[in-house]
């Protein structure tokens, strides 16, 4: 195989690693109800007055 083979299958196989870790957060972040979030956001906001 020459170089230039080997540098595209590493760049597809790159492309298709980072597909899967947005897909994988993009799934973790769907999963939070909107309570959720909205708690979480007023936890770090007042974590941010303290300091």
């Amino acid at each position: 195989m020459r170089w230039w083979k080997v540098l595209g299958l590493a760049g597809v196989a790159g492309v298709a690693a980072t597909g899967v870790a947005v897909a994988r957060a993009e799934r973790k972040r769907r999963a939070y109800t909107p309570d959720e979030i909205r708690g979480r956001l007023h936890a770090r906001a007042a974590e941010s007055v303290k300091d």
